[in-house]
């Protein structure tokens, strides 16, 4: 079924639309980047994190600490203004070659787009509930009241099996963990706007594994030219784990004067020992796709004890 439009806001006011005879909200806020290159490692790491945790029947929870609004529109809006999932999930869309991961989660995005046309994207926040069971839950985060509405709006009828919060998700994770099932995907995304962002994470982590040493932490991190990333890598790997993957994927050769974000990376503590194969198989395949010049590339490695 095609999405039917059924209002249109300027701004950061939402647009509703109704997706499988449910209303559905969107939300342009964070629309500028969606569908980009880092969300399609991101949400492609994600979906695999979750299907993996699945394979067991003992329930578990995925908890998003910044899970923005949960669905984008890409026709109209912010969007339209970088149109940056042209150079993302743009170029998945109608490739016929998806190595099986990748072909996952192009499905996904697809579930959203009934009529074949890339229209809307969907968030980290979908893209889990697509992961989950009926024993599982959804622990959903969001600090900016506006995009905290939305997630809400569009998950009302989902009932015990997703919550979501008005609050700073690195602050909820003290409360939070251990969950009540002793498994869960913790998904840390923030913005990294500020350098507190930075720190931020590595002090969540600190308390998160002290509660919870046995959870799976999906940490994303923009590639920048700042110190603070290299420095933020460096401090990952030097937490108490001994069991680590991270991946990180180059689109393109930094730009002269520092600009703008040239690739991405997620760090996963505690990966399933099946995620390195899956990423040894598509990592080469996305700098093919979505590379954009001689400096694209991917880092693939890991630490297990």
């Amino acid at each position: 079924m095609t999405p039917e439009v059924r209002q249109r806001n300027r701004g950061l006011s939402p647009i509703v639309f109704t997706l499988h005879n449910n209303p559905i909200m969107l939300s342009y806020r964070h629309a500028f980047h969606a569908g980009n290159h880092a969300d399609v490692l991101k949400h492609c790491v994600l979906i695999q994190l979750g299907r993996y945790l699945a394979q067991k029947d003992k329930p578990f929870w995925i908890i998003d600490t910044h899970a923005g609004a949960g669905l984008y529109t890409l026709e109209s809006g912010y969007a339209t203004q970088l149109k940056e999932y042209e150079s993302g999930i743009g170029k998945l869309w109608t490739r016929r070659d998806l190595p099986a991961a990748l072909a996952d989660y192009v499905a996904q995005v697809r579930a959203c787009n009934p009529d074949a046309t890339l229209r809307f994207y969907p968030g980290s926040p979908w893209l889990a509930l697509q992961t989950l069971r009926p024993q599982d839950r959804l622990r959903l985060y969001e600090l900016h009241s506006s995009d905290c509405t939305i997630l809400q709006d569009n998950f009302q009828d989902q009932g015990r099996r997703v919550s979501v919060t008005p609050a700073n998700g690195f602050d909820a994770l003290k409360a939070l963990l251990p969950p009540p099932p002793r498994r869960a995907l913790v998904l840390i995304d923030p913005p990294y706007e500020t350098r507190d962002d930075y720190t931020h994470v590595i002090s969540a982590l600190n308390e998160g594994l002290t509660r919870f040493a046995t959870g799976t932490y999906a940490i994303w991190y923009p590639q920048l030219a700042r110190p603070e990333v290299q420095q933020l890598l460096n401090k990952l790997k030097r937490l108490p784990i001994s069991n680590w993957l991270h991946v990180a994927l180059t689109v393109h050769t930094p730009s002269a004067d520092g600009y703008g974000m040239h690739g991405s990376g997620m760090f996963i503590i505690n990966p399933p020992w099946t995620l390195h194969k899956t990423l040894e198989n598509i990592m080469p395949y996305l700098v093919d796709v979505l590379g954009q010049d001689a400096g694209a590339g991917f880092t693939l490695e890991s630490s297990v004890s």
